[in-house]
């Protein structure tokens, strides 16, 4: 159900803040994809880790991660939510430029902040190395503000309708939010140090990490994102949503479901049998709304399927979606004990974790940020649609693969690594198995170079058609 944008005046909408974003996230996804090479390298050729500290895997580990979901993954959302909000509400961004200003290099400070910390080995020491609290804390200063301009934007809408990737786009923002809160509550041993004590502590704190994981997949990876498919693919493909009554379905559904799935990561674990059936349970219900969500992206192409041989745009959201579909498909399916049992602490959750962020999260933002920079610096077209297409089919080689290896080295982990002889000892050494799995880290290394490769070439595209004069 699309806006009918001609029944209104024209509004002249704020692009000066939306172009910000979209050139953090092009600087950001090269440096947070060079350091996943780096580090994937460092796990085939330990000789890579230099012998430094701060260039060791474990310091090198959550810089990356970091850097591709919140930095990249994070810029990629301010500019299109941003982009989206004005478009559909048929207003100008609320609030003033400094404002704009102060959430966009409010949120660069602190992206480096964390940075700093994790290089140096300052963190909370979680699962997923949250920065310490001062960061924490100058990230909800940011948040607020974001939180602001956006609702306004949206109560000052001239479109009487409040179009569905709105909706997601603020499950996204208010969710994270609670969740970040929540997540990094501690006391600070002394407000000139960097040090802080967690308010929760043993199975509480494990349960607390993952009810802020998961969701933080769950909405920061999954609903923000998904606020990108429903504007961009029919917006790309030129037709309406497939259907708008399973949009609001898919919404509602998942929201609720979503956030009861943490539990599901801590399967054999000293956390309550009960809780972590209920994650399990919940886990499997999200299957329904995901799929509704995914169907919802693939069958708006109805009667437009032809646009995918010619434009390369169209075909990175539409395989964006596809991945969305099997790693949600996937997901449920290593909730379930039985399954957790071989794939868990073994690279069977990488290869997961990663057609998630490289097949759905990197490529709807690739697709997204193709269809806005020559809209948002006033071009005819991008520069080069042909390099578009190369990005496209780079891109996709190497998340096969990168998937493809860390399945096979996942697989073959979780069966070795609980294989006995008939003496009941463990028949392979740890060593034995790294053996086994080293052309498969090098393969994986490989398939980080190409999506390097692919994401370089799209920065080169964007500077073009931004320096361009085909106006």
């Amino acid at each position: 159900m699309a806006s009918n944008h001609s029944s209104h005046t024209p509004v002249t909408y704020n692009y000066d803040i939306v172009k910000l974003f979209t050139i953090a996230a092009t600087f950001w996804g090269i440096v947070g994809f060079s350091v996943g090479v780096l580090i994937a390298f460092q796990l085939a050729f330990p000789i890579l880790n230099f012998g430094l500290e701060w260039t060791s895997f474990g310091r090198l580990r959550p810089l990356h991660t970091s850097a591709v979901i919140f930095a990249f993954g994070g810029n990629a959302l301010f500019a299109t939510s941003f982009f989206v909000v004005q478009r559909t509400s048929q207003a100008v961004l609320w609030g003033s430029k400094n404002l704009h200003k102060f959430i966009f290099w409010g949120y660069q400070l602190f992206l480096l902040m964390a940075a700093f910390g994790y290089v140096n080995g300052i963190s909370q020491a979680k699962e997923y190395a949250e920065p310490e609290w001062y960061a924490d804390l100058w990230l909800t200063i940011v948040w607020i503000c974001y939180f602001v301009v956006y609702v306004m934007t949206i109560k000052n809408r001239k479109e009487p309708h409040i179009y569905v990737a709105n909706w997601f786009y603020m499950g996204f923002i208010v969710t994270v939010a609670i969740l970040h809160i929540v997540n990094n509550l501690s006391i600070p041993l002394r407000l000139d140090g960097t040090a802080s004590y967690p308010i929760f502590g043993g199975v509480q704190s494990a349960m607390i990490q993952w009810w802020y994981g998961h969701n933080a997949v769950g909405f920061f990876l999954t609903a923000g994102f998904i606020g990108m498919m429903y504007y961009f693919v029919p917006k790309r493909a030129e037709r309406p949503v497939y259907s708008y009554r399973l949009s609001i379905l898919h919404f509602w559904s998942l929201i609720f479901i979503y956030i009861w799935a943490g539990p599901h990561h801590l399967h054999y674990t000293s956390l309550p049998d009960w809780v972590q059936t209920l994650g399990m349970t919940f886990s499997i219900m999200l299957w329904m709304p995901s799929w509704g969500g995914m169907i919802n992206g693939i069958m708006t192409l109805s009667g437009a399927w032809n646009k995918l041989r010619t434009d390369p745009v169209l075909r990175f959201l539409v395989t964006a979606v596809a991945f969305y579909g099997m790693s949600t498909f996937e997901g449920p399916l290593m909730a379930i004990r039985s399954v957790n049992a071989l794939s868990h602490y073994t690279d069977w959750t990488i290869a997961h974790v990663h057609s998630g962020a490289l097949g759905w999260v990197a490529l709807i933002s690739f697709g997204s940020m193709y269809h806005m920079v020559p809209i948002l610096w006033g071009k005819k077209e991008l520069y080069s649609i042909k390099l578009v297409s190369a990005h496209f089919w780079i891109a996709t080689i190497g998340i096969v693969l990168y998937v493809t290896s860390m399945w096979i080295s996942g697989i073959a982990q979780g069966l070795m690594w609980r294989s006995y002889d008939e003496m009941g000892f463990l028949q392979y050494s740890f060593v034995e198995t790294l053996k086994v799995l080293h052309p498969l880290y090098f393969t994986r290394a490989v398939g980080g170079v190409f999506f390097l490769s692919g994401a370089c070439l799209m920065a080169y595209n964007f500077y073009k058609t931004i320096r361009s004069k085909n106006v």
